[in-house]
C-alpha cells in the first residue's frame, strides 16, 4: 500500500513500486539481469525473444554477424525458466516478443498465461527482424499490428507495444491505432525528439505512458513525467547506480509533492493533464486553444470541472480568484490566496496535488472515454 499511495501505478493486477522501468536489449536482459538490479526498478521487460522459425532464423542470422541475441531450441520453455527465476520478485515482468504472425504471439500467451505483460516488438530496426514482419515493419504495417494486439488480448492478457517514434509518420496516429486496438501500455523509444513526444502521446492517447531513450538523470526523468510519462525505462543506461539515483530522487519527488508526474501548467506548455490546473476560460490564453483542438466548449469545461470536484477539498475556496480550488495552480506557482484555502480546508500542499491527480484522471477519462461515445451517439 505504501507504493500504491505514493505512485498510484499498477501494471497487470500487481501494484508497482517505483516508475523506473528496465527496457529490453536482446542477448542481454533476462531474468539473472533484472534480479541484480531488482531494488530499484518496478517493472522490467526482458528481452527480445524472437518466438517462431521466421524471427529465431533471424535472430540466428544477427547472431552471426555479432550482435547478442539470446539463443535456445524452444522459445515457450526459455521463456517459462525465465519467469519462474522472477516468480518471488516484487518487479512486474514483461516479455518483449519478436514474432511474425498473430498466431505466434497469441501461442505464447495460451502456453504462459496472464501473470506476465506481453511487449510486442514494433522497434528492431535490424534488417533481418524486419524482412520476418516484425520490429519496425510493424510501424509501416499497423493493421498486421493490431491483429497481433488483438490476438494477445483474447488470451485476456496485458498488452504493451514497444515502439521506436519517428518512423511511422504520424506517431499520433500510431497511438490511437494501438489504444483503440486493445493495448494497456505504450513503451516509446523517443529517439532524438525527447520530451515534445512524451506529449504529443499522451495528448493522443490514455495509454500507460513509458518512456525511453537516455533517460539517465533526475531533470531528464522530471521532463519526461511533466509531460505526460507515467513511467520511464532505461536500456544500456541500467547500471544499479543509475537506478538507484533516480528511484531514490523520484521517491523523495514523491513524498514532497504528492503527485510524481505532475505536468507543467498548459501556459508553461504541459500535456492535457494540465487542465487540472487552469482556470475559468476568461481571457487570451492557451487554454482557449487548446480547447478547440479537443472539441470541449467553455461551457462543458466549465461544468465538467465543477461537477467533478463536488463532496471533494477542491471544491472550496470561495476567496480564491474563481471561487474554488478547482480553477487553483500548480503548488509550485506562489499563490497566497491557494495557500491560505488550503490551510483552512484541512490539507497540506502535498494532499492538494493528490486531489489535482485524481482531477486530472478524470479530465482524461472524460476525454478519451465518456466525451468519445457520447460524440459517437
Amino acid at each position: 500500500m505504501r507504493h500504491f499511495q505514493r505512485f498510484g501505478l499498477v501494471l497487470n493486477d500487481r501494484v508497482v513500486r517505483t516508475p523506473v522501468a528496465i527496457a529490453s536489449m536482446a542477448g542481454v536482459v533476462n531474468a539473472d539481469y533484472v534480479l541484480a538490479r531488482a531494488d530499484h526498478v518496478g517493472v522490467a521487460f526482458i528481452g527480445g525473444y524472437s518466438i517462431d522459425a521466421p524471427t529465431m532464423e533471424a535472430s540466428r542470422e544477427m547472431a552471426r554477424a555479432g550482435r547478442a541475441e539470446f539463443s535456445y531450441e524452444d522459445p515457450v520453455e526459455e521463456l517459462a525458466s525465465q519467469m519462474e527465476k522472477m516468480k518471488e520478485s516484487d518487479v512486474v515482468l514483461g516479455l518483449n516478443l519478436r514474432g511474425s504472425t498473430p498466431a505466434a504471439y497469441a501461442a505464447v500467451a495460451e502456453a504462459l498465461g496472464d501473470s506476465v505483460i506481453y511487449e510486442i516488438d514494433a522497434h528492431c530496426r535490424q534488417q533481418p527482424m524486419i524482412d520476418a514482419g516484425c520490429g519496425e515493419a510493424l510501424l509501416h504495417n499497423q493493421q498486421r499490428l493490431a491483429e497481433i494486439i488483438a490476438a494477445l488480448k483474447a488470451q485476456d492478457v496485458t498488452v504493451s507495444v514497444k515502439i521506436r517514434t519517428g518512423v511511422a509518420g504520424d506517431d499520433r496516429q500510431l497511438a490511437k491505432k494501438i489504444w483503440t486496438a486493445g493495448a494497456d501500455i505504450l513503451h516509446a523509444d523517443l529517439m532524438d525528439f525527447g520530451y515534445q513526444k512524451v506529449r504529443q502521446l499522451r495528448n493522443a492517447c490514455p495509454l500507460v505512458l513509458i518512456a525511453n531513450n537516455s533517460v539517465n538523470t533526475f531533470e531528464k526523468m522530471k521532463d519526461m513525467f511533466s509531460h505526460g510519462a507515467d513511467l520511464v525505462s532505461l536500456a544500456r543506461h541500467s547500471d544499479e547506480r543509475t537506478l538507484a539515483g533516480l528511484d531514490a530522487a523520484i521517491t523523495r519527488y514523491a513524498d514532497e509533492h504528492g503527485w510524481y508526474n505532475s505536468p507543467k501548467q498548459l501556459c508553461r506548455g504541459g500535456d492535457i493533464r494540465s487542465l487540472a490546473f487552469c482556470c475559468m476560460p476568461v481571457k487570451s490564453c492557451p487554454l482557449i486553444p487548446t480547447l478547440d483542438k479537443i472539441g470541449m466548449t467553455r461551457d462543458e469545461y466549465m461544468a465538467f470541472k465543477q461537477h467533478a470536484v463536488v463532496e471533494t477539498p477542491l471544491s472550496e475556496g470561495k476567496h480564491t480568484c474563481f471561487g474554488s480550488l478547482a480553477w487553483c495552480c500548480k503548488d509550485s506557482s506562489p499563490c497566497m490566496f491557494r495557500e491560505m484555502t488550503i490551510r483552512q480546508v484541512g490539507i497540506d500542499n502535498r494532499e492538494y496535488m493528490r486531489q489535482k491527480h485524481i482531477l486530472a484522471d478524470k479530465i482524461l477519462q472524460h476525454l478519451f472515454y465518456e466525451k468519445a461515445r457520447n460524440d459517437t451517439c
